[in-house]
């Protein structure tokens, strides 16, 4: 299976209860008045795209899937594609308490927790963390390099809700050219091979980019395959503003042609983006950005409005949810969102059924029992 029955369970429980009853609180549009700030945004639709379209279907409806938890974004490495290390320069050195972490995961309630940065492994107290989380009855997916798994795996204890969710854009050669240091593909696979070795589960993370060759990336999985990996995460790049080499990235039509062959590789390798996202990597399927599903809390707050955008941090989640504009962005009303197809702002839309077929129940079930 791609995830624990129980996993696929407890997460289709609880997006069934929320659709059905959505908390009123996170529903409401508070207007707000930023008169006062001179670097605002000013939102205006694409006019080509923008009055043709339609309202999010989900707009009233409003709740979170994964929570992208940063303690802190101080890394290791300065891999050329991360907008993290270059945006948050100014508050690299801090980090956020472990009762702060708690109260956000609580705040927020989302079922996973997809724990990153900056590398979390650097966290001091990322064990108790993910201990603690976990007996909140979350699952967790600790984003990270690979480089610490080795050192701090006493840290940790095995557990089905647990993955360690590792890094790694190519082979040796062009990974460590991505991260900008040589030897961090091979103590990468150190990490992945020692913690498949006493217990834990393990994903891999790849971003593609513009020069990503898609037949490296099978090398790739074909090489991982040797240390029993349970599931691979992939994602087209998205160009953020604080990242000054924009020929690494794609545009819609770029990112089309690098995955249509995404159906085949699936067959192959146990990837576990959706079948229905995979679909909309294509082109075959259109699905509206659900940003709110994906929320990012780090040390300035609530990230708004998503992982890869940021107009402004908020104090709580329900702010989060209430004070942002979610109707200006996406596809066709904010130009920073055109080219944008990454997982944490379309995942949750096939999650949540948006325009559905009456065949994804059936194609889902099978990708999941696959």
């Amino acid at each position: 299976m791609r995830f624990p029955l129980s996993q696929a369970a407890d997460i289709a429980t609880y997006i069934a209860r929320n659709k059905l009853r959505p908390r009123p609180e996170w529903q409401n549009n508070v207007a707000v008045s930023d008169d006062a700030n001179p670097f605002r945004i000013i939102h205006t639709q694409i006019p080509a795209a923008g009055h043709e379209r339609k309202p999010h279907p989900l707009i009233h409806k409003r709740f979170p899937l994964v929570m992208m938890l940063e303690p802190l974004h101080a890394c290791n490495l300065t891999c050329t594609g991360c907008g993290r290390i270059r945006e948050y320069e100014s508050t690299i050195s801090e980090r956020l308490t472990l009762a702060q972490c708690l109260a956000a995961v609580d705040e927020c309630g989302a079922p996973v927790v997809s724990i990153c940065g900056g590398e979390p492994m650097l966290y001091p107290e990322i064990g108790k963390l993910c201990a603690e989380i976990l007996s909140r009855g979350k699952y967790i997916q600790l984003c990270t390099n690979g480089m610490f798994i080795v050192k701090k795996l006493k840290e940790f204890k095995a557990h089905p809700a647990f993955v360690f969710n590792v890094h790694l854009d190519g082979m040796e050669k062009n990974h460590d050219l991505a991260v900008e240091r040589e030897g961090v593909f091979r103590a990468a696979i150190e990490g992945i091979r020692i913690a498949k070795q006493r217990g834990f589960r393990v994903y891999t993370n790849t971003t593609v980019y513009k020069e990503t060759d898609m037949r490296e990336i099978c090398e790739l999985y074909e090489y991982l395959a040797q240390f029993k990996v349970d599931g691979h995460t992939i994602s087209p790049a998205y160009g953020y503003s604080a990242v000054n080499d924009r020929e690494i990235f794609m545009t819609r039509d770029d990112i089309r042609e690098k995955f249509k062959d995404i159906d085949k590789m699936a067959k192959r390798f146990p990837l576990v983006s959706t079948p229905v996202y995979m679909e909309f990597l294509k082109g075959d399927r259109d699905l509206p950005c659900t940003a709110w599903g994906n929320p990012t809390y780090n040390v300035k707050g609530w990230k708004g409005p998503c992982y890869l955008i940021t107009d402004a941090h908020h104090k709580t989640f329900e702010e989060l949810m209430t004070k942002t504009p979610w109707e200006n962005y996406g596809a066709g009303n904010d130009p920073r969102c055109e080219d944008c197809m990454v997982h944490c702002g379309y995942e949750p839309s096939s999650a949540l059924g948006i325009n559905a077929k009456i065949s994804d129940p059936f194609k889902t079930l099978s990708w999941l029992f696959s």
